[in-house]
Formats: structure tokens, sequence, C-alpha cells
């Protein structure tokens, strides 16, 4: 009897002693947005674990001491973990903080108000392309990647060169604006080359604007506006990588990248360093001894860095150089005048920006003093049958501007930020080749002042509204550009947007015009028409925004509509010979025309299993009258190459594990492509349309952690345009068309990389 009551006591004294032992964990998961619903919390190597409520708050009690990796988990997130030791006894609180692996679903932006905003949040629909695309794409290049977004097209327009432009909304090139680091340095000059010529190692992510929306950059924003923002040091890493590529099984394409990034123990200073070198071979896709991929060498490297002096102010500083070889048509062993035909460009690109941002003592206003700087230095030849081509082009720019922001925190029962400022740009182009009487001495002077109200009516209400006033050295008086944006927020998930924008672009010479293709065995030239008069422009857009976000999923999708009319349309049409027998054409105005048409895209990421990012883009583009491109067949109104559909998928499995698979690939519609005549077997002028085409690839990725050193190293392997989706009927010899030129930038191509350092 005594030993049974000695043994009550014992196991009575246990529980307490027990309970002594453990200790309770609880805290907040949050993410950029707020707090963060049905997270995952897990101690790992245990079978503890618990969810976040809809508070995001969650709680783990009668824990064993001990030290355990707490490991977090959300679907949209990147895994996070901490350390933490449970004392017997103790209330623990461990508060943690996500970051989302969608980042372009609602991260900051600031190109469509020039103001810090939350994507979801802005009044102009912003997308965003990370670098994360990049990677999943195999995009090695800036061009590579951005067709990779809803309503954009990258499209190859030279045979011999391979220069290129990027349409938005059906509109080309010099509709769209493309700012580095929020500022319009990326002169027509380098439009050209240059989107090939940035490589991607060197991007943190482009913020696209479609429409009209960013009239308040000045002019040739019609179409919309592309911002490349450079790599910006957020921690100290680095990264080393290579990919080689081969194409159609002839040419090799190598790439050699390097990132470094460092900040001060105290985060109020750093810089991020970018390195990439290029040699691509040429490549002949019929076989007559004429490249249709130019040889291309290329050399780049740049930094972008921040400082705050005070806890109010901030200064950046950045800059890049690129210099290229760029080598194409045949006999490329030998100087391109021993060729019979040849474009040579050996061309030198240095761009410098320096921004100071400060914040007043109020909190309630701030301003920005910035300036950019770009010179293009270019030697190059394009010539037949050894002629005397050659040339050389200058390009310089300068800019520099000040805005001021001031927060109306009480604004008729809402809150407003005002924005005010002016900038001013000056231009210098002189391209030159004396055989063929070519020449372009152009200088534009734009100066614009600007003014805007981004006012928060209420929670779900915000109607953005400003004014730019242009004055352009060849445009007479001051034109006004307008806009009025408006978004209505419907809950957490639903976005309305409508906006419109006038728009102009200044008669001056764009990029078409400073190429010179060939045609008929001689060189044709754009002659820019003494009358040309500005074009006026303008746009609306209308757009629904639903993303939603559960335990395992998160989906949603975009459908954007818009509609664009166009004044005093610059056309090109066929004006003759001349006295050397070269074909010219001549920029002029026609009369007006219309572009509309619908985007729809949708984005799903399942348990982390699978990530479905889509866009497909239909659309008209028409003007009013026939525009005769060629003096020997009727003009049409249809606008040239310019596919009525066109988009893009990237496929993702297990995007956040060791091993990943990603497909990809874009869709090219039927589209008119102008053909004229005198290669071998054309003998006239012919308006071709194009097939369809679905250009589609695939990468699969491994990454390694080698613990003795705690880097990562990651092995890649892929095939680019794996069914060799590509152009059957270009034109051969030195008589060809070089513009004749469509569909997919490259056949089938097998690649193989990797990738070391902190990742």
């Amino acid at each position: 009897m005594v030993q049974r009551i000695i043994l009550l006591l014992l196991i009575g004294s246990l529980g307490p002693a027990v309970h002594a032992q453990t200790g309770t964990l609880s805290g907040k998961v949050t993410a950029s947005s707020g707090a963060l619903p049905y997270a995952t919390v897990m101690l790992k190597g245990t079978s503890w674990g618990t969810s976040t409520n809809e508070e995001g708050l969650y709680i783990m009690d009668k824990l064993p001491a001990g030290t355990y990796e707490v490991q977090v988990t959300a679907i949209g997130y990147r895994p996070a973990q901490r350390q933490v030791e449970v004392i017997p006894g103790s209330d623990i609180t461990l508060d943690i903080r996500m970051a989302e692996v969608n980042a372009s679903l609602n991260e900051v932006v600031v190109t469509g108000t020039r103001t810090e905003r939350r994507r979801l949040e802005s009044p102009v629909a912003v997308n965003v392309l990370d670098s994360r695309i990049f990677n999943l794409t195999q995009s090695n290049t800036l061009s590579e990647g951005l067709c990779f977004q809803p309503g954009l097209r990258m499209e190859t327009d030279c045979q011999t060169c391979n220069y290129t432009q990027l349409r938005m909304n059906g509109l080309g090139g010099s509709y769209s604006q493309i700012l580095i680091n929020s500022r319009p340095v990326f002169t027509s000059l380098m439009s050209l080359y240059g989107l090939e010529q940035i490589p991607a190692n060197m991007v943190e992510r482009v913020e696209v604007v479609r429409g009209g929306g960013s009239v308040l950059y000045g002019s040739s924003a019609i179409a919309g506006t592309v911002n490349i923002i450079t790599k910006e040091p957020e921690e100290s890493t680095y990264t080393l990588s290579s990919t080689s590529s081969v194409i159609d099984g002839q040419a090799w394409d190598h790439f050699l990248n390097a990132n470094v990034n460092t900040v001060n123990e105290a985060r109020n200073a750093g810089v991020s360093f970018f390195a990439s070198h290029r040699d691509k071979e040429a490549y002949d896709a019929n076989g007559d001894g004429f490249s249709e991929l130019a040889e291309l060498k290329n050399n780049s490297f740049g930094f972008n860095s921040f400082f705050k002096p005070t806890e109010r102010d901030q200064i950046d500083v950045n800059g890049w150089s690129i210099q290229e070889e760029r080598h194409g048509g045949n006999k490329l062993e030998g100087p391109a005048d021993r060729a019979d035909q040849a474009e040579y460009r050996l061309q030198n690109n240095l761009v410098a920006g320096l921004n100071w941002d400060h914040q007043l003592r109020s909190g309630k206003a701030s301003f920005s003093v910035y300036g950019s700087a770009q010179s293009t230095s270019r030697t190059h030849y394009t010539g037949i049958d050894q002629s005397d081509g050659w040339g050389n082009t200058k390009n310089r720019t300068a800019q520099g501007g000040f805005q001021f922001n001031y927060s109306l925190p009480d604004f008729f029962g809402g809150s407003n930020t005002l924005t005010a400022g002016a900038e001013h740009q000056y231009d210098y182009t002189l391209d030159e080749i004396k055989a063929y009487n070519y020449l372009i001495d152009q200088k534009t002077n734009l100066t614009g002042l600007f003014l805007q109200s981004d006012w928060d009516i209420s929670p779900g209400i915000t109607v953005l509204s400003g004014v730019r006033a242009n004055s352009h050295n060849n445009v007479e008086g001051l034109t006004l550009t307008p806009r009025l944006s408006a978004v209505y927020k419907l809950g957490t998930t639903t976005q309305f947007r409508g906006s419109y924008a006038r728009g102009f672009r200044a008669p001056q010479a764009f990029e078409a015009d400073l190429h010179i293709a060939f045609a008929g065995g001689g060189v044709s030239l754009i002659r820019i028409d003494p009358n040309l008069q500005e074009e006026t422009s303008s746009s609306f857009n209308a757009s629904v925004d639903y993303n939603k976000a559960s335990e395992q999923m998160i989906y949603g999708f975009t459908l954007d509509g818009f509609h664009t009319r166009l004044y005093d349309a610059f056309v090109l049409e066929e004006i003759g010979t001349d006295e050397n027998g070269n074909q010219l054409l001549l920029r002029k105005n026609g009369g007006n025309s219309t572009v509309r048409g619908a985007t729809l895209e949708g984005r799903l990421n399942y348990d982390q299993r699978f990530q479905l990012e889509t866009g497909i883009t239909v659309q008209q583009s028409r003007y009013d009258e026939p525009v005769a491109w060629s003096a020997e067949i009727a003009g049409t109104r249809e606008y040239l190459r310019t596919p009525a559909t066109y988009g893009y998928y990237v496929l993702t499995l297990l995007p956040q594990s060791r091993f990943t698979a990603s497909f990809s690939g874009v869709l090219t519609g039927p589209m008119q492509v102008p053909h004229f005549g005198g290669a071998p077997g054309v003998a006239e002028d012919v308006l071709y349309t194009s097939p369809t085409f679905v250009e589609n690839n695939v990468k699969l990725a491994y990454r390694f952690t080698i613990k003795s050193i705690g880097k990562d190293l990651q092995l890649s392997t892929g095939v680019q345009n794996m069914f060799n989706a590509y152009q059957r009927d270009f034109d051969t010899t030195q008589y060809r068309d070089s513009n004749y030129v469509y569909g997919p930038a490259r056949p089938r191509t097998f690649f193989f990389g990797l990738k070391f350092g902190l990742m």
C-alpha cells in the first residue's frame, strides 16, 4: 500500500516537471502587403508545425526545450528560416517577414507615376519583367527577354547586321520610349543594336507601361514606355556564370558574366558591378556563303551605386560602357570592303547618371535633382562589290532635371501627392557615308515642364491627372500632352483601370533612318521630307486586373483593351533612285491611322509545384488611306510587319526546388512583309504574308550547395526553338533584300551553362 502511494506521488510530480521543460513559440508572419494568412510554420527535422490564421498569427506550445530551425513557407513567397532557442517555461515571440517570389505582382514600381507606388495600387498599369524570367527563358540579352511580356514583340529587321526593334501594342520601335534608370538617354541610334547589346545580368528589372500613360516622360511615348532598371546592391554577394550555345549545329555563341555586390555594415552605402563578354560566330542559314546571323564580339561593364549621407538623403551614381564589333555578309575573315556584300560596325557606348533624392524635415515633401548623359561613337561599313561604303557616326545626349513631390494627407477626405518638375534633353546625331551622299546631321532640344496630381480619393479609388508642356526645336510653339488615369479597387483581389493620354513624335530621324539596307544589288536609303510635321496621338486604355491567393494557389488574369488614334502619321514611300542607282525611301506625313486591340494575360502558381505565366494580344493596325510602300504595286492600308496575333508563355516546374524545369514559347502570327525584287528568283516587288510561328524552348537546371565554402553551383542545359520554327526563304547572294526578314530571331539552338556564387 505504501509503495502504491509513493508511485502515485512520483507520477503526479512528473507533470509539472515535464511542463517546466517546455516552452511556447508564437509570432506573426507578414509580407510587403501586410499579414500573411495560411503560411506554414515548421520546426525543421521534427513533427512540430502549424499554419498562420487570417491575421498571419501562429502559435506552438509545449515545445521541448532546445534549439530549432524555424522554416516558414507560403505560396508565392520565398521560404524563410530562422534559428530559435526554446528555454524551459518561456514564451518566445518570433515575427517573420516573407519576400515575394512573384515580386512583379505587387512590388514597388516608379515608371507609371514618377513616384514609388505598389503595382496593384498604381492608377497606371505597370508590368514588371524581372531577372527571374531572364533565367527561366535562357535570355542572355535584354532583347531576348522582352518578348516574354504581354503586348511586346521583338523584331529582327536586317539579314546582314541583325538590327532589332521593339514593337509595343502594334506600333514600331520609334513609338516606344526606352529609359535607363528612369532617364531618356536611350537614343534612336542606340536603339539599332542596343537592346541586343545590353546583357541580361546587367538588368535588375524592366518596368513596362503600355499605351500613352507615360507622356510625362516626353515625346515618343505613344505606344508606351520601357524602363530598364540596372542591378541594385542589396547585400554583399557575387555570381559568375558561363553559357555556351550552338546555333543549328554550325555556329557557337559564348557568354561569360560576372556580378559583384557589396553593401557596408551600416547599409548606407553600396555598389553593384556587372560585366559581360560575348563571342558569337556568324551563321549562314541557306548555304549561299552570306550570313543570316552576324558575327559579334561584345564587352560590357558597369556599376550602380548608392550613398546615404543622412537619413533624409540618398545619392545614386551609375555608369556603364559597351564595346561591340559586328560583322555580317560574306568573306568575314577579311576586311569588310573586300567582301561581295558586308555590314561592319565598331561601336562604343558610354552611359552615366546621377540622382540626388532629399526628404524634407516635415516628411511631406521631397525633391530630386538628376542628370544623365550618353556618348556613342561608331565606325561602320555598308557596301556591295567592294564599294567605298565606310562612314562614321557620333551621337551625344545630355539630360537633366528637377522634380518636387508634396504630400497632402488630408485632401478633401483623401490624400494627394503633387509632383512638379522641369527637365531638358539635348541630342546630337551625325551619321555620314560620303560615297552615298548620305548625311544625317541633327540637333534636337526638348524642354518639358510637368505637373501631376496622384489623388487617393478613398481607399478604393485613385485618380492620376497630369500635363506636360513640351518645347521642341523642330516643332512650332508648345505641345501639351495631358493624361488622365484612374483605378478602382474592388476589395483586395480586383482593380479596374482606365486612362487617356495625348502624345507626339517630333519630325526628326529615328532608328530606321539610321539603318542602310541592301536591295537588288544596291543600298536602300531613307530620306526625310523637309516639310515633315510632328505626329500626334490620342490613346485610350481600359483594363481589369484580378489576383487571388489561397492556401495552396495564387492565380489571376489581366484583360487590357487599347485604342490609339494617330494623326499625320509618319509613313515610308518609295520615290525612285539616286544618281548611283540606290533605292530611295521618303519619310513623310501620311494620313491618319488607328491601332486597337486587346491583351489577355494569365498567371498561376500551384503549391510551388508549377507556375504558369502567359499572354496573348489580338489587334488591328490600319491606315485610313492606302500607303504605297513600293512604286511597282498598289499600296495597302495594313501596317507592314505587324501581326494581328502574338503572345508568349513561361511554364516552370518546381520553381523553388534545386531542380527546375522551365518551358517557354513565343507565338508570332501572320503578317505582311515587304519584299523588294532583285535577288535570284525574285523578279519584282512582292507583299508577302508570312506563316504563323510558334517558338518553343526548354531549360533544365540543378543547383548544388558546396557546403565547405557555403556557395552554390548550378548546372543547366536545354534547347531554344526546339522544333526549328524559322524562316525558310531568305534571299541569296549580294543582291538580296536584307530587310526581308521575319519570324524567330534564331533557328534551333542547344545550350549548356554553369553558374557559381550565392543564389
